[in-house]
């Protein structure tokens, strides 16, 4: 699979912008997501934050956390910093999620939206790992997901599906399966890993950090 990633683009980045509000049953999935939450909640993570959109609906739920924005496009930034501008309960930071992730603390959630399948599929299991380790006991991780389809005639049915030109297909995109991913949730040690949701490549995955894990002291 070719390593394109058109997100350090200024173009791309401002055309995914403008079209993120149209996809389809994309708020069926973040609903779940912010029904999963844990209540009350204290620290959360978001990676891949964009213009704050999950972030956003997240301080809407919960509005006592405090959170961690992680996004490493430009354009994004200045959405980002401009969202959450006055506010003293969210952080920004400049980060790849190519790059391990830096020491921030104990979080009680980490989520992301449509970020993390940018990333090749070695990357994503480092990038969970990572996530597990900053989890405290009883954290979840929720990660609302463009996944793979079974066969590539449903990949293009699904292109269809959201009136996304085949020919534009992203090259950017490292789709991997639901099974794989979940799979790997479970090898490093997440409680609880399952699909909450999922309409056609757009899936809700989620795991828990038990307290009665091995790498939680």
């Amino acid at each position: 699979m070719p390593d394109v990633n058109l997100w350090t683009s200024v173009a791309h980045a401002l055309e995914y912008l403008g079209r993120a509000d149209k996809l389809p049953h994309r708020s069926e999935g973040e609903a779940v997501l912010i029904q999963s939450l844990p209540c009350p909640l204290g620290r959360v993570l978001d990676l891949g934050s964009g213009d704050g959109r999950l972030l956003a609906l997240v301080k809407l739920a919960r509005p006592e956390a405090q959170a961690v924005a992680l996004d490493f496009s430009p354009p994004m930034l200045e959405r980002l910093r401009a969202r959450f501008a006055g506010g003293s309960s969210v952080e920004v930071l400049e980060h790849d999620l190519d790059r391990p992730l830096p020491a921030m603390g104990e979080f009680q959630a980490v989520v992301s939206s449509f970020a993390i399948h940018h990333l090749p599929h070695g990357r994503k299991r480092a990038l969970y790992q990572e996530i597990h380790a900053q989890l405290a006991p009883q954290g979840v991780f929720l990660n609302l997901e463009h996944v793979s389809s079974p066969t590539p005639a449903l990949h293009l049915q699904f292109l269809d599906a959201i009136a996304w030109p085949r020919e534009r297909d992203d090259p950017s995109n490292k789709l991997l399966d639901v099974e794989t991913q979940l799979a790997w949730f479970r090898e490093i040690g997440f409680a609880d890993a399952d699909c909450l949701w999922k309409w056609r490549e757009l899936a809700l995955l989620a795991g828990v950090k038990t307290a009665t894990c091995p790498w939680c002291w």
